[in-house]
């Protein structure tokens, strides 16, 4: 294993309907230090299940999750977040009565600063004076709720962030900010990894590496000039994309 890959999944595999589901076989797949990738297939493939697995919200049955060399199978999620990976979700969380400053404070897991929190905040494209006292509540619409998520990743300084369709319930505004965002996360921090499941052709354009998973099982992974232009060119593309 190199000193490259922070993450290396061997021969995972996941069950569900007391083994009668299987929706991982034999998953193998390296991440690599500061690479984006994307992860995509069929609805119901076992994309969610894969990236689910890496932070711990499901255990696998069998194989072994390697992070910066270290095997954390079966670390629990605190543990795996305190060693550097963060779990985006399709639809963040609302926290009635804890503002936005709260929450960076929280995740950057010290006394942050105004400033600081306010630098967060513009990073990923909000007016820091019109947010940072503001309730996570349902006032606030999902693209706002996506960019101040992904402001308490960047307060928490993590090395590897897996999003889990990132644009789902947000509008086109939003997604062609949130494109900005992964653009300036790539520039910005380099020795960070990004995951991504999308089937959006823009953010499939701004990845490294694409891991196709069908039926349980990675049918190809590479960079994505190799991959995607092969992929486009079967019928099984339109239906993985």
């Amino acid at each position: 294993m190199t000193t490259d890959i922070i993450i290396s999944v061997q021969d995972l595999e996941k069950t569900f309907d007391d083994g009668k589901l299987k929706a991982l076989q034999g998953v193998t797949a390296d991440i690599m230090r500061g690479e984006v990738v994307v992860v995509i297939g069929p609805s119901g493939s076992g994309k969610s299940t894969f990236l689910r697995c890496l932070n711990l919200l499901e255990k696998p049955e069998k194989g072994q999750i390697f992070f910066n060399g270290q095997d954390i199978t079966h670390m629990s999620i605190t543990e795996r977040a305190q060693n550097g990976i963060s779990y985006a979700f399709q639809q963040p969380v609302r926290f009635k009565g804890i503002t936005v400053l709260d929450i960076l404070r929280i995740a950057a897991g010290k006394k942050l600063s105004v400033s600081d929190a306010c630098a967060y905040l513009s990073e990923v494209g909000l007016c820091a004076r019109d947010y940072i006292n503001r309730e996570i509540n349902a006032s606030l619409s999902g693209g706002e709720l996506k960019r101040i998520e992904i402001a308490t990743v960047l307060a928490r300084d993590v090395k590897v962030v897996v999003f889990d369709e990132p644009e789902a319930g947000i509008d086109l505004w939003s997604f062609q900010n949130l494109i900005r965002i992964f653009e300036n996360m790539r520039e910005s921090y380099k020795d960070r990894s990004i995951v991504i499941i999308s089937h959006q052709e823009r953010i499939l354009n701004i990845a490294d590496k694409v891991i196709v998973i069908s039926d349980g099982e990675v049918t190809r992974q590479g960079n994505r000039e190799d991959i995607l232009p092969a992929l486009m060119g079967t019928d099984s593309a339109v239906n993985a994309c």
